[in-house]
């Protein structure tokens, strides 16, 4: 009898063990679960706010036709003008280039090239100065466009 009972203690120490093997190894895993569920912050309304509108500032800079405008920038474009920038305005669905031209001519029909294209409408001079620093004058002007709308 005391053999069946010290088999039977030995057993149940055994068990005792493995259990508590296996109680450790889940709240280990336990553990390594809940350390990636970091408690979440409130997100304040000030917050979303500017995320929104950083979001849509994107969506506007995508929406731009920049394929078509830069298409119709190099279509107006001749031997005789030089782009020298090109600034989109998202907001006002605009554009601002700045140019060289060899001569006021050049100067002209490259504005009224632009005004004849299918994505810029309202087409006009900024302003323009001849460059007398340089030995061949060229004429560097801007040029002011709105998109056309897709719709």
């Amino acid at each position: 009898m005391l053999i069946l009972a010290l088999a039977v203690a030995g057993d149940m120490v055994l068990r005792y063990r493995d259990t508590r093997h296996e109680l450790a190894a889940i709240d280990a895993a336990q553990g390594l679960l809940n350390a990636d569920r970091r408690p979440q912050r409130p997100v304040s309304k000030e917050r979303l706010d500017e995320e929104a509108k950083i979001i849509d500032a994107a969506v506007r800079q995508l929406s731009l036709p920049w394929a078509q405008m830069i298409e119709a920038v190099e279509a107006a474009s001749t031997g005789e003008v030089t782009v020298l920038q090109l600034q989109p305005e998202t907001q006002q669905r605009s554009l601002r280039l700045t140019a060289e031209a060899k001569t006021r001519e050049a100067m002209l029909r490259y504005v009224r090239r632009l005004g004849e294209t299918r994505v810029l409408s309202g087409v006009h001079l900024v302003n323009h100065h001849v460059q007398v620093e340089d030995p061949s004058r060229p004429i560097q002007f801007g040029v002011q466009a709105t998109f056309r709308s897709n719709r």
